[in-house]
């Protein structure tokens, strides 16, 4: 699931048309008046809320270049079916549209090239794993506006609490500390759950951390560069094997935890330490148990090293618009300025630059965890399917609840395979 996908379970976000007041135009307007002239205006097709990210670029855009932008806003679920039908139509109502990492092989042919933004500068600055996946079929095709990953939350009031040194020390014979094994994770979980409190949480409802689990397993997710199936190899059924046995560590009902309900457990200080996406760190509320008291980590690192699965989000310029070198120029101010959307109420960008700006400041001590797992050896993104989607709702989510629900995982991963296999056919 997208970074995006999940903030918008937590919360409602906006309407369906918001033009922000750079520019105003109808909602789904967009492109220039005739196809000889270029539009002043970019049209720019944002899931709702999308554009708080985008509003201080879109002023600086209109500083630098003199281009007004108009913000469109739809639902994520409503989002994908927009722009299939516009892409599909060869008549598109905008100019820029910010895409979830999992759309770009469906809209792959939609799109335009927009090598000339990749320099080698730009490249050094983008996450490996982002420059790799903008890379389709021997074209940049989009530019990440922001990204993020999972790292580690914990609870440094009881880290830090000296009874709890002490007994951790005596059981375990090592320091209590920010977890740097999944040894040690293990570990501190079974340490601390008791008296109604757990250690961690396991997600059933989401299958990110295993598939990170995966990763630093050596193994590619699900398929490998020849989209053939691996899902039934020995690193996913180690990772599966390891990822539930944390259950017996974590609150009941695992099966149906998802995103929504492992915050609200963290933030409620029912568990001590999650796997959760980085931004959540900033977006502990003030009034919440925890807030205050919590620290951040890293992802652990596995054999092959350590790694994340990226959630990013890309701008991209389709073919079909009228208005390519103003919607080119929005794209570059939206890299050149990407640092300014870490001020936004979503607190992310994807320059490294950008966030490595902000990491030693009080309050974003989650940026220096979240470099460093996004820059992990073994960090890759999902796989480049149109069919992902569909492989995660249908396979990969049920296939995780069945497992730690006491599923026996060789079974379960032999039968996803199958199902996979059918789905690609």
């Amino acid at each position: 699931m997208s970074t995006r996908k999940m903030i918008n379970r937590f919360a409602t976000i906006g309407g369906l048309c918001t033009a922000v007041a750079l520019a105003a135009t109808g909602c789904g307007a967009g492109g220039p008046t005739s196809s000889g002239s270029a539009a002043s205006t970019v049209n720019v097709l944002v899931e709702a809320g999308g554009h708080a990210e985008l509003t201080g670029v879109a002023q600086q855009c209109k500083n630098d270049a003199g281009i007004d932008v108009n913000f469109v806003e739809l639902p994520y679920d409503g989002m994908f079916n927009r722009l299939s039908s516009e892409f599909s139509s060869g008549n598109v109502s905008f100019d820029v549209a910010a895409l979830d990492s999992v759309w770009l092989p469906s809209f792959k042919d939609a799109v335009q090239p927009i090598d000339e933004l990749f320099t080698d500068e730009a490249k050094k600055d983008i996450f490996p794993a982002l420059v790799k996946e903008a890379n389709v079929d021997g074209h940049f095709i989009g530019m990440p506006a922001w990204t993020n990953a999972e790292i580690i939350l914990y609870r440094t009031d009881l880290f830090e609490d000296a009874a709890n040194k002490a007994g951790f020390k005596a059981k375990y014979g090592y320091d209590l500390a920010a977890p740097t094994t999944w040894q040690q994770y293990k570990d501190i979980s079974e340490f601390f759950t008791k008296d109604g409190m757990y250690g961690t949480d396991v997600k059933g409802g989401v299958e990110t951390e295993w598939l990170a689990h995966v990763l630093q397993a050596g193994s590619p997710m699900v398929l490998d560069e020849n989209n053939n199936v691996v899902i039934d190899n020995d690193a996913h059924r180690e990772a599966l094997d390891f990822y539930t046995s944390l259950t017996k560590y974590a609150p009941p009902g695992a099966a149906q935890v998802d995103w929504a309900a492992a915050q609200n457990l963290f933030n409620q200080g029912k568990t001590v330490m999650t796997r959760f996406w980085a931004h959540a760190y900033r977006q502990i509320p003030k009034d919440a148990p925890v807030a205050g008291k919590v620290g951040a980590a890293p992802m652990i690192g596995g054999s092959a090293g350590v790694a994340g699965v990226p959630g990013p989000w890309y701008l991209s310029v389709p073919k079909a618009t009228k208005n390519t070198d103003n919607a080119k120029k929005f794209v570059k101010c939206a890299y050149d300025y990407n640092s300014m959307g870490i001020e936004s109420s979503l607190g992310l960008a994807s320059r490294i630059s950008a966030f490595e700006k902000y990491q030693d400041k009080a309050g974003y001590e989650s940026f220096g965890p979240l470099i460093k797992t996004l820059n992990g050896d073994a960090t890759a993104t999902r796989p480049a399917t149109e069919k992902w989607q569909q492989i995660v709702d249908t396979v990969l989510v049920p296939l995780l609840q069945k497992a730690v629900a006491g599923g026996d995982s060789a079974t379960l991963l032999a039968d996803a395979k199958k199902q996979i296999q059918d789905l690609l056919k």
